[in-house]
């Protein structure tokens, strides 16, 4: 069974700092495409950042330049460290994990946690 269980969420101040960590259960988190996603009320669901089967990361506009996403294999977590958040960024947030353990990335995340809330006050 896969399990990803989020945890780190909170209220945070505009300008602080909060880590998110997504630990996955039942794939080989090592070589897996994993990724986090956001949403907030009444918008649409985005990627935020992604990380491929060798470690490269990626970033759309919602999280480049403040969000860092990383991996500790030993651990099978999944990070988000989030500087300098601002009121926008106040979402619910969900890690999401591909299936299979080769090929490239497709962007296909059929594995999805139960989310934590980020609620950033300015």
């Amino acid at each position: 069974q896969v399990q990803l269980v989020e945890s780190g969420g909170g209220s945070v101040q505009a300008g602080g700092s909060l880590r998110l960590s997504c630990v996955v259960s039942g794939i080989t988190f090592s070589r897996s495409c994993v990724a986090w996603f956001r949403q907030a009320p009444g918008k649409e669901r985005e990627r935020v950042a992604d990380i491929d089967r060798i470690g490269r990361s990626s970033y759309t506009e919602s999280g480049k330049g403040r969000f860092t996403v990383s991996k500790d294999n030993a651990k099978n977590t999944l990070y988000l460290q989030m500087n300098s958040p601002r009121p926008e960024d106040t979402a619910m947030y969900y890690c999401a994990a591909e299936s299979g353990g080769w090929g490239i990335c497709t962007g296909q995340y059929v594995y999805w946690g139960q989310g934590t809330q980020v609620t950033v006050s300015s």
